[in-house]
Order: C-alpha cells, then structure tokens, then sequence
C-alpha cells in the first residue's frame, strides 16, 4: 500500500488488537486501532479524509454486530473495502452493495502470504473505486484489472472507459492487433446499462462476404441454397445489449451500406424476409486499420465511419508501454496457475529482454510466450538465455552491447538463466493466490538437476560440480526425481577406499 493510505483495524479483543498491530507494524503498514464502538472518533483525528483508509480490518466484533459495523462503515465512506478475520455471523438480507465491499475474508490464525494478498486485494479495490468515484454508473471498481498496467497510457485507457461506460454513445475503438480492444468492449458492456443483456461479438473479417449477411441479419428459411430453416442474426441475439463489430474495417462497402442503415433506422430484414425487425442495440466497433486512410481509398464509407467514430478510444501498443510488462506477465501467470495449465517464472535478466522487445503481436504474443515458457521450463525459473532467439536477437540489435544495465542483469544467470548465488530469484513473481511452494521448490530442484546432467552429458561429477553439490547428495536426488531408466549403482566400496568424495568421471547417469 502507498504510504498516504492507512489500515483501519476494529477488533474487540485487547490482546488481539495489539498482535494484529504488532504484525501490521512488521510489515510496514500504517495502521490506526480501535473497538467496534469508537472507531469513528480515533480514524476521524488520525486522517484528513475518509479515503485516505485503504482497508478496514475487523477482527473480534462484541460490542455491536458486524453487519451493522460495516453497514456505518460503508456510509461513512463508501469505497472503503473490508477485509473480515475470523468467523462472522452475517445476515442473508446484507445489502449487497455493502456485501461486495468484502474483499477477503481469513481465519482467525493469520499466514503471512493469506495476509499480504488480502491488503493487495483491497488495495486493488480502493484504487479503483477512488479512479472511477465520479463517473456515474461504473458497477464493478475491480472490473479495469483486466487492463494490467501503471503505465500512464493505460491509465488513460481507464479513464476514458469510466466516463463513456454507462452512456449509449457508439465507441470505435482502434489499435494494432492483440492490444486488448475486445477486452475494452467487454469492460464497457459490463459496466453499462445493459450488463443484463447479450453481449454479442462478430469478427467481420473472419467471415465469407456472401455470409456476413445471414450472420448479422439472419435468413429465412429456403432465403438461398443450403437454408433448410429460419435463423435469428446478430442483431436479433444482441436486442437490448451491444453487439460488438470487430475488425469492421474488413466488412465489404456493400454491408457497410446496410449497416448504416440499421444504426440509423434501428430496423431491418432478414435475408428472404420481408418483415421488418426493430433492434435495440448498442454499437461498439474495432480495428486494427487506418479507417481514415480507407476512407480516401474508397473502402470505407465517410458516413458511416462517423455514425461509429461518436467516442473513440486507441489502444496503445505494448511496446510504448515497457513497464507494465512484469505486471502483465504476473497477471497471466496467475490466470494459467489458475486455469492449471502449468506455472512458470522469469528472473530479472529475462524481464530486462521482454522490456526491450517491441512485440508485434502486443499483448496476445506475450501471453503466447509465457504459454510456451511453461510447457518448456515447468515451475522453472526462465533466464534471458531460455527466450526465444528472436527476442534476443531484437534485444542485441536495439542495446547493443554497451547496454550495462541489461549486462548486468544478464550477469545475474548462468547459461541457462538460472539465478546466480540465490540472486535474480527474488524477481520471481509471485501470484495474486499464492503457490504450493514445497512442489514449486521440487520442481524447480528437479529441473536444475536435469539441465546439469544435460549439460555434463549424464557425468555425475561433473554435475555435481556445476550445482556445487556432493556425488553423494546428488545421486540421491537423482534417484528421488527418477532422472535414470534404471538405478545408478554407486560404487560405496570405492568411496570409503577414497577416503574422500571423489567422483569417477566415467560414471554416467543410464539412459
């Protein structure tokens, strides 16, 4: 947390209060204490105003009952989150507004990580509420986290978001391919009059022309060959909600015409149908093409590139926006541990080379990295020798290798990219939800091993000697994580005859 914020903790329980604030003081928060029944007065001389209170903590709740605590809270100020220790009886008609200032619910016995991705939550959650606190309508304050970053660019993102959000104006919304338009749309529909209602994309490029049609208006049955029954378009499945068009400046001028159509007449037909249809939708639209330039090309008609164009918003590609490339990889990690779909981590070296990279692909081509990084390094920790060659053959050609700040991360790694002396490894992120560290730990053991052995072509010695490791020690591990098709013999006899733990370089892991 900032440090203009402060943590309002309410416990009943003397004791309690004082081990909370022993904890709190530990990890460098501010932290101001109270009962249930004076907090008012001790957060009132403490603080200038009320949203200077990042997160109310509330443990033991005797004088008063929690929900009518929460409910005085929350009127007090509103976007203050709650983060509630222990067990708490609360009522079933709770106000639902008050219900999802919640973020976090702990035991009573705190664990440090439970503890820190709690105040992380909340603070998410107060950021957001205080960003959008003037825009009318904005519903979910945790919503604009799918827009990862600090970036001044994004945050402008955001800000245009909350104002346009809740309005029924058409949004055009441009930028290269994979920089989130589809993600801005979804957020504005969500946070709109029409939450309730369809949401329905259509991608206008990656449909045939004589198909388009039928897609988005619908066909009445035997209307050409092949339709064997009527069929409802995207207009009619997106009545009373908003109906995404994306990558509209692919649609042929022949459909342009009929779309500006509908968008002024709010009513059209279907394909062989003669009745009209009224629709009642909100248009939002994306492309990654310059529609002005089409325009002058005779592509795209003038007219209805103004009906779209009432609020435009461009996204910005991620390569104008390098410093929110650790928190997007930290995101997406999170998402995949979610998902299960494996984990992965990069040092500080690897992170140095993904910010110099200009990303072509943007957002969608990082996330396809940290796929790949997974499936190749599971639980691993990537170095900036595990990248792909093109992305560090970008970063030579754009540092250069007078570039010592990136040198020195490098330096940081070995020739896998693994952390030198324990260092880079702090760099690791960890996710939102924390991780099972015992089985990250192993994993990350067993893969160290496996490239040691790899690279002393399945020497003991040698392998033991870059993992500055004994024979002995090693060996077992090999036979815990099954690095062998059949058991190493070990040679004891020779060992003690040694007097000394010295290896044959002959022996050589079977298989």
């Amino acid at each position: 947390m900032s440090e203009e914020t402060t943590i309002l903790l309410i416990d009943d329980d003397g004791q309690s209060r004082y081990d909370l604030e022993t904890v709190l003081a530990f990890l460098g928060e501010t932290t101001v204490s109270a009962n249930s029944n004076d907090w008012r007065t001790v957060i009132s001389a403490a603080v200038d105003k009320p949203s200077a209170v990042a997160v109310v903590l509330i443990g033991a709740c005797e004088k008063q009952a929690t929900a009518t605590l929460l409910t005085d809270i929350h009127r007090w100020e509103a976007g203050t989150p709650f983060v509630l220790l222990g067990d708490h009886d609360l009522p079933k008609d709770l106000d639902s507004e008050i219900y999802n200032r919640i973020t976090s619910t702990l035991p009573k016995t705190l664990s440090y990580q439970p503890l820190l991705d709690a105040l992380h939550q909340a603070a998410v959650f107060h950021e957001n509420f205080n960003r959008l606190r003037n825009f009318g309508g904005v519903r979910d304050y945790n919503m604009f986290r799918s827009l990862v970053g600090t970036s001044s660019a994004i945050q402008q993102i955001r800000t245009m978001m909350g104002q346009v959000a809740n309005t029924e104006v058409s949004v055009l919304i441009t930028g290269e391919s994979g920089t989130g338009k589809e993600v801005v749309a979804r957020n504005l529909h969500l946070n709109s009059s029409r939450a309730d209602k369809p949401f329905v994309p259509i991608n206008c490029g990656a449909i045939a022309r004589e198909l388009l049609e039928s897609e988005l208006f619908g066909h009445e049955k035997g209307a050409f060959t092949g339709a064997i029954s009527s069929r409802a378009g995207r207009f009619e499945l997106a009545d009373g909600g908003t109906l995404f068009l994306d990558e509209i400046g692919d649609m042929p001028l022949n459909m342009q015409v009929k779309i500006l159509r509908v968008i002024q007449e709010r009513s059209f037909e279907r394909v062989g149908g003669v009745k009209t249809l009224e629709t009642d939708v909100r248009i939002l639209a994306a492309t990654h093409r310059d529609l002005e330039r089409l325009i002058e090309l005779g592509e795209f008609r003038q007219d209805l590139y103004y009906r779209i164009n009432v609020f435009p918003i461009e996204m910005p590609p991620l390569r104008e926006r390098a410093e929110d490339v650790p928190l997007l990889l930290n995101e997406l990690i999170t998402i995949m541990e979610t998902e299960k779909r494996g984990s992965v981590r990069f040092n500080s070296a690897a992170i140095a080379v993904l910010q110099q990279y200009s990303w072509p692909g943007n957002v969608r081509e990082l996330a396809n990295l940290v796929e790949r990084m997974a499936i190749l390094h599971p639980h691993g920790i990537v170095g900036a020798n595990d990248l792909p060659a093109n992305l560090t053959a970008a970063d030579d050609d754009e540092t250069g290798r007078g570039d010592t700040s990136l040198d020195a991360a490098a330096a940081a790694t070995d020739a896998h990219g693994s952390a030198t002396k324990g260092e880079g490894l702090s760099h690791a992120l960890l996710p939102l939800n924390g991780i099972d560290l015992k089985e990250y730990l192993a994993n990350l053991e067993k893969n160290m091993i496996a490239q040691a052995l790899d690279d002393s072509g399945g020497v003991v010695a040698r392998a033991a000697q870059r993992l500055q490791m004994r024979r002995t020690t090693l060996v077992e591990r090999i036979k815990k994580y099954a690095l062998q098709k059949k058991q190493l013999e070990v040679d004891s006899a020779a060992e003690q005859k040694a007097g000394k733990e010295q290896e044959d370089p002959d022996q050589v892991v079977s298989g």
